[in-house]
């Protein structure tokens, strides 16, 4: 995915829900960021992982929900912040709304390509620390790794796994994913 920036100056949240529904665009910081339509490697992976998360909540019974991009994710009050993460499970029904989300989810999982990695490794990296995102993957698929940031406290832990490794999600007691176990070839 591509971003860019079209005008200078500070976009809202009407703004925001202005752009066309075939436009996908993230707002932040009050900078608008256009994405480019993802790659077929890049939605095998939101599928599998979908569908595994999807699974293990279904099964357990719980009360969180996952939502795929896009997904319209609010993470702060001042209408100047509203991202759409690949993934988003959101534990609390509270925080979910028509339009998507309000707050912090519990988990957002992010699958770069070389044109979004620094907006997923640094931009989005501190966005979601600052929101309260209590774990953050980012999968790379060129590279084969997965980057998980969990919050501890007011800031995150993080760890580096390749594909071929068992990766435990830190928000749920046993659920853990390896991915070259998905079908994403």
């Amino acid at each position: 995915m591509a971003f860019a920036q079209t005008r200078t100056g500070t976009y809202t949240e009407d703004d925001y829900y202005n752009i066309p529904e075939d436009i996908r665009a993230e707002l932040i910081d009050g900078q608008i960021y256009y994405m480019a339509a993802p790659s077929r490697t890049h939605q095998a992976i939101l599928s599998e992982l979908h569908l595994v998360i999807g699974n293990y909540i279904k099964k357990r019974g719980g009360s969180c929900h996952i939502y795929p991009a896009p997904f319209a994710v609010k993470l702060f009050d001042d209408k100047k912040t509203i991202v759409e993460p690949d993934l988003s499970v959101i534990c609390s029904s509270s925080k979910l709304t028509d339009k998507g989300c309000t707050g912090a989810p519990d988990w957002i999982i992010e699958i770069t390509s070389p044109s979004t990695s620094s907006h997923d490794h640094v931009r989005k990296l501190n966005l979601y620390a600052n929101a309260g995102v209590r774990e953050y993957w980012i999968v790379d698929s060129s590279n084969q790794k997965v980057f998980v940031y969990h919050l501890e406290e007011t800031s995150f832990r993080a760890d580096c796994y390749t594909f071929q490794d068992e990766i435990n999600a830190n928000i749920f007691e046993d659920l853990s994913i390896t991915l070259a176990d998905l079908d994403i070839s």
